[in-house]
């Protein structure tokens, strides 16, 4: 079975960091707010998971932050831990320089060339480049999901790769 690779957009991120006002995602059917993510990173986690969390998110995060009521200092500390466990690459987090691939010429060129299109279907810059980074994963053979409460990214999300059954020699 391939391992599980989880990607945390956005949304997920500020609800598990709690910040006021973006603390609550998704839609009343499927409902995300911090216990639920925190018993999904617990279940995860045990399962050897691995978190992955894409630059589009640290910055809408850190953006959220700086413009929300209350203790900001606190919340931005909160995500530089996970910047930092990122950046580290320490279990469960991957390391942020896997990524780095995305982030080359030739990268943002496909990222600029098809992009208009999906802004016109209604998909954020930020969103189309986590949905390259589940793309990333899942082309090396991970089953990925991506952790969002937005259903047009979840849409996205690519399908896990077949198990392809080996010869008995």
């Amino acid at each position: 079975m391939p391992r599980r690779i989880l990607i945390f957009d956005t949304s997920i991120l500020c609800c598990l960091l709690k910040i006021p006002g973006k603390d609550t995602a998704g839609p009343r059917d499927d409902r995300w707010d911090h216990d639920r993510i925190a018993i999904l990173v617990a279940d995860e986690t045990k399962q050897e998971a691995t978190f992955v969390l894409p630059l589009a998110s640290i910055i809408e995060t850190g953006n959220h932050i700086a413009q929300a009521p209350g203790d900001r200092f606190a919340l931005a500390t909160d995500l530089a831990r996970l910047i930092a466990a990122a950046a580290d690459a320490n279990s469960p987090w991957a390391a942020f320089a896997d990524q780095d691939d995305l982030w080359r010429t030739d990268q943002l060129k496909t990222l600029a060339a098809s992009w208009p299109a999906l802004a016109a279907g209604g998909l954020s810059i930020g969103d189309a480049t986590i949905k390259d980074v589940a793309e990333y994963y899942a082309e090396a053979g991970f089953a990925v999901e991506i952790l969002t409460g937005d259903a047009g990214l979840k849409a996205y999300q690519p399908t896990t790769p077949a198990l392809i059954p080996r010869r008995r020699q």
